[in-house]
Parts: C-alpha cells; structure tokens; sequence
C-alpha cells in the first residue's frame, strides 16, 4: 500500500475530516506530521482575540505525530513560526512514497519540499488566488519568487477555479494540477437544528415571519462588517434583521454604530457545535470581505450546506464557484456600499426567493465534499 506522509501546521476542523477519512478507506496509507507541535492545541487566535479549544474531536481516527516547533514565536502568522529541526528525519523514518504539503510559508514546511525534491513525489496544496494581486515592481519579484518556490512541488491540488488560475500563472502546466474542492461537513450543517434555530431568533426578538440576514466570523477589517452595516442600516424593508456572530477588533466600533437599532443584534465567538444553529437561523448569509487574503470564505460552504441563501462580495475566492448570481445568490462590487445595498434589498424582498435559493444551495454544495478530495489524493498517489 502506497504510503502518504502529510505536513500541515495544526488540527484544523476543515481537514482533519478529510485526513480521517483516508485512514478509514484503506485504499492508501497516511500520517499526518504536525508542524506547530502540541502547543497548537490551545492557541491564541488574534482574529478572535481568544485561546481557540474546538468542541469537536479532530485528532481521532488517523495515525499523526506531533513535531517539536523550536521557534522563539510559534504559530502560523509568520515564516518563523515553525522550525521544526528534526522534520525531514521524521518523515524520512517513516518511510513514505510521497509527501503533502499543506502551504509554503513555513521555514520548515518550505524546507521539507526543497529537501525532498527529487527524492520523493512532493504534492502540495494551498488555497491561494490572483483576486488581490497588484501590479508593480513588488509583483513582478513575488511572481518570480514564487515560481521558484513551486518548483519544489510535482503535483498541486486546487480548491476551486480563482485557486487554479493562481497556480497556472505560477508555473503549474494542466497536467501537474488536480482538483480537489475546498470542503466541510456537509451533513454536520445541514443537521436538522430548526427547533435550536427557532430558539435563538425567538431570543433574538426575531418574529417567524422577518428575515434574518448573517454575518458570521472575525469582525476584522478585510471582511468588511462595517460595509454590511452601513449598507443594512440604509434598507427600506421593515422586517429585515442582521445578526453578527463573532468577535474581533472591530466589534466595539459595530456595537456603537448600531446602538439603539433593535433590528442589529451581536452575539460572541460560537464553537463549532453551535454553528449549525447560527446558520439556520438565518435566511440570508452575507461574506462581504474585500480581503486581502479572503482566498476562499469556507463560511459560504457552510451556510449552503445549511440551505442558506448567499450573498458575498466579489474578492471572496469561493463566489465564482459557488455563487450563481439569480440562482441561489448574489455577488456585489467589493468596497461598494450602493452595489451590496442594491443585492441586500433584491434579496430581501421575498422570503419565498430566499428559501427557493437556499434550496439551490443545498443542491450545489453536495458535490463539494471530503469524498472528492479523498478520491483526488488516492488517485494521484496510485496512478
């Protein structure tokens, strides 16, 4: 059996399913390398401004081994963040047939690629895009720059169409590149929680019949909250609420500015047990991130698996793919009040539309499942 070594920084709730699932199929071999080390377990999330201890297990079900991070500053905010001396003798014991590397912009995750170039299969994966590139000198020395670093991996795979083009114009030809979507837990989201939901907007102040429009993540400035509130503060319709569930840096300026509206309502960072009530609660999912580094906006899974109806700006990585503009959603200007005004007040006309839409996404976001990427890296590995 084809063995996999895998090297990512940390248990992250998005991939370790996918990491299990390997392990459950049988049809390769895998151990996952943690580059953080086990500090990792009880990090400080500065987008959060919290120690983040997820509620559901992401450890279980595969073989992993922890590696010792030696860094001064440890974490995935820097290049220096993980050291990791004794990596490319740990993967090298046990012996794999191919290496995954889960992004590049580690000190240890980029020297592990370069030590074994050439020796092994290196496949990589990364969910980057072209959405906030720039032109200018600084641009054409990243471009450079970046083509020599993906000449350290064979194989790449991509989540999604902006990811592709990202991967393209950095040296990858068609045939070094397979698809493997960007992925949650489907049916975790789309769990009957109607009666928890219900709970919640009747907490709220939210009547049965008004619409329920949410923001849910880090109030931080490249997703662009402040935008969704001035826009919502300017909608003619009466029976409209927003609700954003998260924290961050910018949440004391969104409680000021809404102070006294009893249609904008905040609640605090939610664990990932109760995320599946946040997003059925609603009736609208709003994303209106203007980056940079919105690569992809894995919320925007979430809520479709939920059967919401979409809304997300057109700097966030995933609209292209799973946002079909009249079908199940809209996609406004980035940094553009009047545009995302424009598509909140189109949406919220009919709560019938909003609920036929969030049908649609139900059905377009089954296809984008952990089985997919599982099936993608198998087949690479044996072929």
């Amino acid at each position: 059996m084809k063995r996999l070594a895998i090297i990512t920084t940390h248990p992250i709730q998005y991939y370790a399913p996918v990491f299990r699932l390997l392990h459950q199929r049988g049809n390769i071999s895998v151990k996952v390398f943690y580059t953080w080390g086990e500090g990792a377990m009880q990090k400080h999330d500065p987008g959060f401004n919290r120690v983040i201890e997820w509620d559901i297990p992401l450890l279980d079900g595969y073989p992993y081994e922890w590696v010792i991070n030696t860094s001064t500053d440890p974490g995935s905010h820097h290049f220096k963040g993980i050291i990791n001396p004794a990596l490319n003798s740990q993967v090298a014991a046990w012996q794999p047939d191919a290496l995954l590397v889960f992004g590049w912009a580690y000190s240890s995750h980029l020297g592990v690629m370069r030590h074994f170039k050439n020796k092994l299969p290196v496949y990589f994966r990364g969910d980057s895009t072209l959405l906030d590139e720039r032109s200018g000198l600084k641009s054409v020395i990243r471009s450079l720059f970046l083509k020599w670093v993906y000449k350290h991996a064979d194989h790449a795979f991509y989540v999604g169409t902006n990811n592709r083009r990202y991967f393209e114009a950095y040296g990858f030809e068609l045939s070094r590149l397979t698809f493997a979507p960007h992925a949650v837990d489907n049916e975790r989201f789309a769990g009957n929680r109607t009666a928890e939901a219900l709970k919640l907007r009747h907490d709220l102040g939210i009547d049965a019949d008004d619409i329920l429009v949410l923001f849910a993540g880090k109030l931080e400035e490249k997703k662009s909250p402040g935008l969704l509130l001035n826009a919502f503060l300017n909608l003619p319709a009466g029976n409209v609420h927003l609700l954003f569930a998260g924290s961050g840096n910018l949440k004391q300026y969104l409680e000021d500015k809404a102070f006294g509206n009893k249609h904008v309502h905040f609640i605090d960072f939610q664990n990932q047990q109760q995320m599946p009530v946040i997003y059925q609660a609603c009736n609208l999912f709003c994303l209106p991130s203007k980056g940079p580094g919105e690569t992809w906006g894995l919320a925007v899974n979430e809520a479709m698996a939920g059967g919401k109806a979409i809304l997300v700006a057109d700097k966030v990585g995933c609209a292209i793919d799973l946002v079909k503009p009249g079908y199940n959603g809209y996609i406004f200007k980035s940094g553009d009040e009047n545009s995302l005004l424009s598509c909140l007040t189109e949406l919220t006309r009919s709560k019938k539309i909003l609920e036929k839409f969030g049908e649609n996404s139900g059905k377009i976001i089954a296809d984008w499942n952990f089985k997919k990427i599982a099936e993608a890296i198998e087949n690479k590995l044996t072929e």
